[in-house]
């Protein structure tokens, strides 16, 4: 009996002996999964751990900036990721309203500074298409003391035209022009947007002292107090900047030969190359950029004066006559002319695209340098 019951003690012993082992085994495993856990989540970024993480990295947004905290009190990162991510879709398909859109969109709705509400700005922006990258330039560019013309380019769609027009119709302070132009690239149409918002915005109530043009793929790299700074700097006070140089012999067949607009194509040659009168009232061509900031005396000057008509009507068919027209007249005895100005102005930095590699390491947008 004795050694039969010792055999048994025996063989109860071992098998406990085994089940604690496979317990202990097991403990230390799930010990160590649960390690992992704990570290991986403490290494994760910590907008990773939140629950909009997935919504983050599937939609490409962007984390709520600190610095915008203070900017937009009371603003909740949950909320500004969602809608900044949606901003296209916030105007299209929202049942636009107004009463909430500043807010929603995070518009600045007052002036931030005494010195920019004493010198408010005119912008002429003409746009054709990406609607979501005119809303955000808008935006980045909207203060309330400013005013903005926006010539939509009549051949964009009925979509993006009813988009914008939605848009704006929330703001008192911005418009479409009055006239708009189906706009053709180096075309006297690219000219004449400017012209129709300029001659809109000399009626508006709002005093601006400077009018700066844009394009709907540009944006600001400073802010709007730099620009006013920059614009009422000793330099430029109370100049126009048009940066542009005598027209070089390689730019003379733009101004010496007639061209004709293929309206909403391209421009093209009259003939075999018809030679141009020379321009009136003994003007000498200038060549520069078709980006500008103006005095409001200056764009009276342009919609007033018969030398600056004259020269308009005889630029009709130039080639880009964007791109003489302003410096031209910058160069003639005018309000705020800077007759030895030279390509002095930051106004405007431009990367062309075929130049990249070269000149610079790629930029698919223009970017003001204000």
């Amino acid at each position: 009996m004795w050694p039969n019951w010792g055999l048994q003690i025996k063989r109860a012993m071992m098998s406990l002996l085994k089940g604690t082992k496979v317990h202990f085994l097991l403990c230390i495993w799930i010990s160590i999964i649960i390690c992992l856990v704990i570290y991986f989540k403490a290494m994760m970024p910590a907008e990773l751990n939140s629950p909009q993480a997935y919504s983050h990295k599937t939609n490409k947004c962007r984390a709520f900036p600190n610095d915008c905290k203070e900017i937009l009190p009371g603003t909740d990162e949950e909320t500004w990721d969602r809608r900044d991510c949606e901003v296209k879709s916030y105007i299209v398909k929202s049942g636009l309203q107004c009463s909430n859109l500043p807010t929603d969109l995070h518009f600045i709705t007052k002036p931030l500074s005494p010195e920019e509400e004493d010198y408010p700005l005119a912008f002429i922006v003409t746009v054709h298409n990406e609607l979501e990258v005119f809303i955000r330039m808008f935006r980045a560019i909207y203060m309330p003391q400013n005013v903005y013309c926006i010539h939509i380019d009549t051949k964009a769609p009925k979509e993006y035209q009813k988009a914008i027009k939605g848009l704006l119709s929330c703001f008192d302070n911005a418009f479409l022009s009055s006239r708009s132009e189906r706009v053709t690239y180096g075309g006297f149409s690219r000219l004449q947007a400017d012209l129709h918002c300029m001659k809109d915005l000399v009626k508006s109530k709002i005093r601006w002292r400077k009018v700066v043009n844009l394009c709907g793929q540009d944006f600001p790299v400073k802010s709007n107090l730099e620009l006013v700074q920059y614009l009422q700097s000793k330099e430029w006070r109370d100049r126009n900047m048009t940066p542009g140089i005598k027209q070089p012999v390689s730019m003379e067949n733009r101004t010496k030969l007639q061209y004709k607009e293929i309206t909403g194509s391209h421009v093209a040659l009259k003939g075999n190359g018809l030679k141009k009168a020379p321009p009136p009232h003994n003007l000498q061509v200038y060549f520069g950029t078709a980006y500008y900031a103006l005095t409001r005396a200056f764009v009276d000057f342009v919609l007033e004066s018969p030398i600056a008509r004259d020269f308009l009507e005889w630029s009709k068919d130039t080639y880009s006559p964007d791109e003489h027209y302003w410096v031209t007249l910058n160069h003639i005895k005018a309000p705020g002319s800077y007759i030895n100005g030279g390509w002095a102005g930051d106004i405007r930095a431009i990367k062309w695209r075929d130049q990249e590699g070269s000149v610079h390491n790629g930029c698919k947008v223009l970017f003001l340098i204000f």
